[in-house]
């Protein structure tokens, strides 16, 4: 197995944990406040990692702790504008707009790295993206704040994307990946009592919920995205994990109740297509 063949399996593997991520936000959201949230999910997971690799931790470099302020600040900001925007719209809705990160993805890689994509990634990603529009254009379910939003976090992931590509490389990635939590903690605890009325309602769901996106969603999920991204390009990162919506809506409909009508499953149904487009294209 190739060592790119071998990471998209591993960047697809994470793309179920993430699809998972947005019914479960949205569930807790209703018991704590988005910024406090973030700190706490961030500060949690880096005791954890901490603990779990103390002596690679202690080796810290300058160039660790300098890219990963970079990748953490763009990782908290998409966070963040995510977070907020769950509270306005709904977590399908919220993860297929996310999704549009395939498309900025390639335009982002283009001007910071001139790197064009392959034919078959541009394919994929117009289907991808047509299958995005029909899984966000239903009747009734128009524009508004939640979503602009989730737009905007679309665009900071797609550069988060992009610039985990050029500074992972020659990086230890459990310093690269403790050094991000470090500063989305700081952030997040920073400006919630600015932004904010502080809450967390503590309950046997909640806390779950807590313990759920912390370990799975932000530890071992980040952690291997930092580790194997490097062995892909972020174009072909972007289309796999443009799966991400499809899971979104199937555990969205399960735990939360959302439905999607017809043209919801079309789209769902191109975007799996787009991806085995990108993923089975020459070169």
């Amino acid at each position: 197995m190739s060592s790119r063949t071998k990471a998209e399996l591993f960047l697809l593997s994470i793309t179920l944990i993430w699809g998972s991520t947005f019914a479960t936000s949205k569930y807790l959201l209703s018991s704590i406040s988005p910024f406090f949230y973030i700190g706490i999910r961030f500060a949690l997971a880096a005791l954890i990692l901490s603990l779990l690799f103390h002596g690679r931790v202690r080796s810290m470099t300058k160039n660790s702790w300098r890219k990963g302020a970079i990748l953490g600040s763009l990782l908290f900001l998409g966070f963040a504008l995510q977070t907020v925007g769950l509270q306005y719209t709904g977590a399908s809705k919220s993860a297929f707009i996310t999704g549009m990160m395939v498309v900025f993805t390639p335009i982002c890689q283009l001007i910071i790295e001139r790197r064009p994509p392959k034919i078959g990634n541009v394919i994929g990603i117009v289907l991808v993206t047509f299958g995005l529009y029909l899984l966000t254009s239903p009747a009734g379910s128009e524009f508004n704040l939640g979503d602009g939003l989730n737009l905007v976090c679309a665009v900071v992931f797609a550069l988060y994307i992009v610039y985990l590509d050029v500074y992972s490389k020659g990086e230890d990635h459990v310093q690269l990946t403790l050094s991000q939590f470090l500063v989305c903690t700081l952030l997040g605890l920073g400006a919630a009592p600015f932004v904010e009325s502080i809450t967390f309602i503590p309950s046997t769901g909640a806390i779950a919920a807590l313990l759920y996106l912390t370990i799975f969603a932000t530890v071992i999920a980040i952690t291997v995205q930092v580790r194997f991204q490097k062995d892909t390009t972020p174009t072909r990162s972007a289309v796999i994990f443009s799966i991400e919506p499809v899971l979104a809506a199937w555990f969205a409909f399960l735990l939360l109740g959302e439905i999607l009508g017809p043209m919801g499953l079309v789209g769902g149904g191109m975007i799996v297509m787009g991806v085995l487009v990108s993923e089975l294209s020459p070169g």
